[in-house]
């Protein structure tokens, strides 16, 4: 049975060996420096006051909005009466995680060397960026890592420390699991996260729509949610490369393809295209919004992108 655990050490996390703690320590440094000096206001001015609680019910004012009314309490006094809300004095910032099979996959090599950046860095990274930027701000940060199970909930939390954890876990776990649950996650998510809070869903989104389609609207009705997809530029069009053998990360499967054929590759981007298509029509329907990451683009490109985004649609209301 799949089960969720919350824990403050994990079980399962990998041995801080030094190329891990140096690599905890490079995304550190480097994702403070964004927030830093690229990041200054956009995460106050996107996702502060995001978060609104109810305050009380008081008279109808001239100039009120009428859909603050409150018809329940209008009805029973036989006057017009509307809801007070009042902003969260601190924003939650939660962070679910995919750590599939798919998550190791990478092509793309800073430099032209070194070793591939894997998918599953590159969304260590953005958690490390979007965690430290909540720190500045003295707002929560947490985590629920999953694969076709959840792996790990780690409940937010401010401080330093708290977030060096979060980046350590992000990258070091060692999942339990291999396939894709986004379904059990987002439902997951929902239980735990009782307040009102931003939820970034970072995955690589591979997976079928219809699987999660239900549990992302019924998420994106209490919480700010945001699809941070992490694709490697190789999975968006195969190569002309003649026969490859390749594996499913997921489930071991092995095939061969005969990529120098044009009818395969193009049975490819068409099914890449429909299942992306379908994954657009899930987040429009939930009012979600979408963040693409590319290993080979960076992150403060995208991010500011997305932010001058939301700046822009709140203005315009």
């Amino acid at each position: 049975m799949r089960t969720a655990r919350d824990d403050t050490t994990p079980r399962r996390a990998a041995p801080l060996r030094p190329e891990i703690l140096a690599q905890v320590r490079r995304i550190q440094i480097r994702t403070q420096r964004m927030v830093t000096d690229v990041m200054a206001g956009g995460y106050t001015s996107v996702f502060r006051g995001a978060g609104i609680e109810f305050d009380q019910v008081r008279d109808y004012a001239e100039g009120d909005d009428v859909r603050a009314v409150d018809w329940n309490v209008t009805a029973r006094t036989g006057e017009l009466h509307v809801k007070q809300f009042m902003e969260e004095r601190e924003l939650t910032v939660l962070f679910l995680l995919d750590l599939s099979g798919s998550a190791g996959f990478g092509t793309f090599r800073r430099d032209g060397r070194g070793a591939p950046v894997t998918v599953r860095e590159v969304a260590a990274e953005f958690c490390a960026c979007l965690a430290l930027a909540a720190q500045r701000n003295n707002d929560k940060a947490g985590m629920v890592a999953f694969t076709d199970r959840i792996e790990l909930t780690v409940p937010a939390r401010k401080g330093a420390q708290h977030v060096l954890r979060l980046i350590r876990d992000a990258l070091a776990l060692q999942p339990a699991g291999r396939g894709t649950d986004l379904a059990l996650a987002l439902d997951h998510a929902a239980r735990v996260q009782r307040r009102r809070a931003v939820v970034f869903v970072v995955s690589d989104f591979l997976t079928n729509p219809v699987s999660y389609d239900r549990s992302l609207r019924l998420l994106a009705r209490r919480h700010d949610v945001v699809a941070v997809r992490v694709l490697d530029p190789a999975t968006r069009a195969l190569p002309a490369a003649g026969l490859l053998r390749v594996r499913d990360p997921e489930t071991g499967a092995l095939r061969t393809l005969d990529t120098a054929s044009r009818r395969v590759r193009a049975a490819y981007a068409a099914r890449l295209e429909e299942r992306s298509a379908a994954f657009r029509q899930s987040l429009r329907r939930a009012r979600v919004d979408l963040l693409d990451l590319d290993p080979s683009q960076g992150l403060a490109g995208p991010i500011l992108r997305f932010f001058r985004m939301r700046e822009l649609r709140s203005a315009h209301g």
